[in-house]
C-alpha cells in the first residue's frame, strides 16, 4: 500500500483512539466543578459522594489521555517530516503553550483534587478542582487552535523554496484567532461536554436498572440531563454557525458534507442518501432548498457544488457526506434520549422506564461517536490538502520512510492501543460495580464528610 495512504491511516488510528479519552476528561472536569460547587453551597453530603466518585472516573481518563496522546507528536517527525518542517514556527508556539498553560495547570492541580480531600480546605480543594477542569479545557484551545489553521491559515508568510519552504508567524494573536478558530472550538468544546455528561447519564442509567444506589445515580443524573439538553441546544446552534463558515472558507469540503454536484439556487438537502460517484447523484431522502436558507438563509442563493471545483482539489466525498451524516444522527440520538429521560426523570417515571434507561445506557457511545465523526469530516473533508491550499497532503510525508516500516508501527501501535482500550473498560467496570458509596455494618450508606472529621447518614 502507498506510503502516504499508511501514513494517514496510522494518524487517523492514533488520533482516534486517543480521542476517547479527552473529551471525558473536559465534560467530566466541567461536571465536577459545578457538582463540588453545589457541594460548598448547600453542603448536601450527597454531592460531595459525587464529587469523589467522579473525580475518580476523571483520573482514569486522564491517565489514559496523556498515554495515547504522546505517540501522536512523535507521529510528526517519524512519517510527517516535511509537513512538520513546513508549520514548525506555526505549531511550535501553540503547542508549546498547550503544554506550558494547559498540562502543567491540569496535573499540577490533579493530585490536590485526588487527595486533598482533608488535607486542604473546601475552598482550596474547589480551587484545585477549577484548575484542572481550565487545564483540560486549555489543551483543547491549543490544539485546535493548531488544527483550525491548517483549516483557514492566517497571520504567516512563506520562506524559502522547494522542500526548504516554511510558513512563519506574522502576528500571533491572528494566527490564534484564525478564520475557523472561534467555530471549531466552540463545537469541539461542546461535543467534549456531552461526552462526559452522557458517560455519567449511562453509569447512572445502569444503576437504576440495577437497582443500586438509587439517590446517588438520581441527583447525578438530574445533573447531568440538565446540562446535556441546554448544551444540546447550544451544539445546534453552533453547528449551524461552523457550516456556514466552512461555505465560505472550504466549500469544496461542504460540497462533500452535502453531496452537492451542481451549483444552482434552492439547493437541496439531503436527510438520508448514498453518494453515487458514477453518476455524480445523490441518491436518498432530500428537502429542496433546505441548504440554501441554511448557508444562505436565502432560497435564491446557490451552495457551490463540484461543477465548480477542479477534480484534483475534491475530498473523498463517500466518507465525508457519510461521517458528516452520521454525527447528525447521534445528535439526534442524544436529543431524544436526554428530553425524554429529563421528562420522566421530573414526573419520577425514569426509574420504571426500562426501555429508556437501556437506551441511555449505550448513549455514551453516541457522543463518542458523533466527535469522530466530526473530525474525520473535518480531516478528510480538507483533503488533499495537510495545509488548505499551501500543501498537499502527499508533500508533508518523511522523505525516505517506506511502506513497511509504517505497516509494522501501525500493527504494533494498533496492538497497543487495544491492550490500553481494554484496560481502560476493565477498570472503568470495576470501579462502577464497586460503586460510590461506602457502606456501614447494617449496609446503609454512610457518607463521610473528610472537612469535619465525621459521619453522615
Amino acid at each position: 500500500m502507498d506510503v502516504v495512504i499508511l501514513s494517514r491511516i496510522q494518524f487517523a488510528m492514533t488520533s482516534m483512539f486517543h480521542y476517547i479519552y479527552p473529551p471525558l476528561s473536559i465534560g467530566l472536569g466541567l461536571y465536577l466543578v459545578i457538582i463540588e460547587g453545589v457541594y460548598l453551597k448547600t453542603k448536601n453530603p450527597r454531592y460531595l459522594e459525587m464529587a469523589k466518585f467522579w473525580a475518580k472516573v476523571f483520573a482514569l481518563t486522564f491517565a489514559l489521555g496523556v498515554a495515547t496522546g504522546l505517540v501522536q507528536v512523535m507521529g510528526f517527525g517519524t512519517n510527517w517530516a516535511s509537513y512538520s518542517k513546513f508549520v514548525g514556527d506555526v505549531f511550535g508556539s501553540a503547542l508549546g503553550a498547550e503544554g506550558i498553560f494547559a498540562f502543567f495547570l491540569e496535573a499540577g492541580f490533579l493530585g490536590i483534587m485526588l487527595f486533598g480531600w482533608n488535607r486542604v480546605s473546601k475552598k482550596v480543594h474547589y480551587f484545585s478542582t477549577i484548575c484542572v477542569c481550565l487545564g483540560a479545557h486549555f489543551s483543547a484551545i491549543w490544539i485546535v487552535i493548531a488544527n483550525s489553521w491548517m483549516q483557514t491559515p492566517a497571520a504567516y508568510k512563506l520562506v524559502g523554496s522547494g522542500s526548504k519552504m516554511k510558513a512563519e508567524v506574522t502576528d500571533f494573536w491572528q494566527m490564534v484567532f484564525n478564520p475557523s478558530f472561534l467555530d471549531r472550538i466552540t463545537h469541539v468544546i461542546l461535543g467534549c461536554w456531552l461526552a462526559g455528561l452522557f458517560l455519567v447519564i449511562s453509569i447512572s442509567s445502569y444503576y437504576y436498572l440495577k437497582k443500586r444506589h438509587l439517590e446517588f445515580a438520581r441527583t447525578s443524573m438530574k445533573v447531568a440531563l440538565s446540562m446535556a439538553c441546554v448544551v444540546l441546544v447550544l451544539q445546534l446552534i453552533s453547528a449551524d454557525s461552523t457550516a456556514r463558515g466552512v461555505s465560505k472558507n472550504q466549500p469544496s469540503k461542504l460540497a462533500a458534507m452535502e453531496g452537492v454536484y451542481k451549483t444552482e439556487k434552492r439547493t437541496p438537502m439531503t436527510l438520508v442518501g448514498w453518494v453515487d460517484q458514477k453518476t455524480n447523484t445523490v441518491k436518498g431522502i432530500k428537502i429542496p432548498g433546505l441548504l440554501s436558507l441554511l448557508v444562505y438563509r436565502s432560497l435564491d442563493k446557490a451552495v457551490t457544488g463540484f461543477d465548480q471545483i477542479p477534480e484534483d482539489e475534491r475530498p473523498p466525498i463517500q466518507p465525508v457526506f457519510q461521517a458528516y451524516h452520521m454525527m447528525i444522527y447521534m445528535w439526534s440520538a442524544m436529543v431524544l434520549g436526554a428530553f425524554v429521560a429529563l421528562y420522566l426523570l421530573w414526573k419520577k417515571k425514569l426509574e420504571n422506564s426500562k426501555w429508556v434507561l437501556r437506551f441511555l445506557v449505550i448513549s455514551v457511545a453516541f457522543p463518542q461517536t458523533a466527535n469522530m465523526c466530526g473530525w474525520m469530516t473535518a480531516e478528510i473533508g480538507r483533503q488533499p490538502w495537510i495545509v488548505w491550499k499551501l500543501l498537499r497532503t502527499t508533500h508533508g510525508i518523511s522523505p525516505g520512510i517506506v511502506s513497511g516500516q509504517v505497516l509494522g508501527s501501525l500493527i504494533m501501535l494498533a496492538s497497543i492501543y487495544c491492550v490500553l482500550l481494554a484496560t481502560f473498560l476493565f477498570i472503568l467496570d470495576q470501579k462502577i460495580k464497586h460503586g460510590p458509596e461506602e457502606k456501614g455494618p447494617d449496609s446503609t450508606p454512610v457518607y463521610k464528610d473528610p472537612y469535619k472529621g465525621g459521619d453522615k447518614s
